[in-house]
């Protein structure tokens, strides 16, 4: 009997069933002393708008982490629950939502308006990267077959790729990303143009590139999330500067108005206004559940016409509008 007994111990022990529970993980945000080291500035003069949205009843988001706003001032919302996008008009109200049966994305991450009103979304798990019309028509899809990864050198796939920015020319670059560690810009048809970037901490290498953007001079602006920095690049990748200190960069948003780039910090929940030479001009929230705090903002964009803010976020679910005061 002995050794059956011990036959079926060693099998015990190395069946799944018989495995170690996951011991969780610790507290997730930081301590207001990390946060106190950061660069800061003045409380930026916005108030969350606690009415925004109206979902209706039976509606719920599930972690939103994509949003931005049409020249309409319609607010499209990225989110991974039933209904991945939704159009709200800038009072809130519900104008369409768009389901898994219809837009089957695997995981919902980064979307942007494109110039022409198209909405681009990137579905991070399935390595791929939609063009929509504003109706929910699939104009074009970008990388390789839904679910299949494109390593650092492939010109048609990416890994777990992260958001678009789109350049004065017509050409769109692309944020990639979780395992790809580098900048892909194409043209507007889809072909492939250049790329950038590889994994590491040196100028010009990134871990984890979550998202970018381009100003009117043509400098992309890139959210080097894990280095905590923003890097700075002309439009051909050739490194120009990178801030660091002011936190880490999830989501940015140029705003061309003000010469200025908003950036929602995930990590140490806050919003950063900066200036282009990377300088903090203000700072909004702090970590919370409650309205007008954050937790996980993943993704910022402003409505141009009064300058409102919006946010998304993980952890809690929701959108938030921030109203200028």
């Amino acid at each position: 009997m002995k050794p059956v007994v011990w036959i079926f111990a060693l099998s015990a022990a190395f069946h799944p069933l018989a495995a170690q529970p996951d011991p969780g993980r610790n507290t997730d945000h930081p301590t207001p002393e990390l946060v106190a080291r950061l660069k800061s500035g003045p409380p930026l003069p916005y108030a969350v708008d606690p009415a925004w949205p109206q979902l209706p009843k039976g509606y719920n988001f599930g972690e939103c982490s994509g949003v931005d706003v049409d020249k309409q001032g319609n607010v499209w919302v990225f989110n991974r629950g039933h209904w991945p996008v939704m159009e709200f008009d800038r009072h809130g109200k519900l104008l369409q939502a768009w389901t898994q049966d219809t837009f089957p994305v695997k995981v919902a991450h980064g979307l942007r308006i494109g110039p022409d009103g198209s909405i681009w979304c990137v579905d991070v798990d399935g390595h791929v990267i939609f063009k929509m019309s504003p109706e929910g028509r699939v104009l074009m899809v970008l990388g390789a077959r839904q679910g299949t990864p494109g390593n650092n050198d492939s010109e048609d796939g990416f890994n777990r790729p992260t958001n678009v920015a789109f350049r004065a020319n017509g050409n769109f670059y692309v944020s990639d990303g979780y395992v790809n560690s580098r900048v892909v810009e194409f043209t507007p048809d889809g072909y492939y143009v250049r790329r950038w970037g590889t994994k590491g901490t040196g100028d010009g290498e990134f871990n984890l590139v979550h998202d970018v953007q381009v100003d009117t001079r043509g400098r992309v602006y890139v959210a080097d999330r894990n280095n905590e920095r923003v890097q700075v690049f002309d439009d051909t990748g050739k490194f120009l500067a990178k801030w660091t200190g002011i936190g880490a960069p999830w989501g940015l948003y140029y705003a061309p108005k003000e010469e200025a780039l908003y950036m929602c910090d995930g990590r140490y929940d806050r919003i950063v206004k900066l200036n282009l030479e990377g300088q903090v001009l203000g700072v909004l929230s702090s970590y919370g559940k409650a309205p007008g705090k954050l937790d996980y903002a993943h993704s910022i964009s402003m409505d141009p016409a009064d300058g409102s803010l919006y946010t998304v976020e993980i952890k809690t679910w929701r959108v938030q509008k921030w109203v200028r005061k």
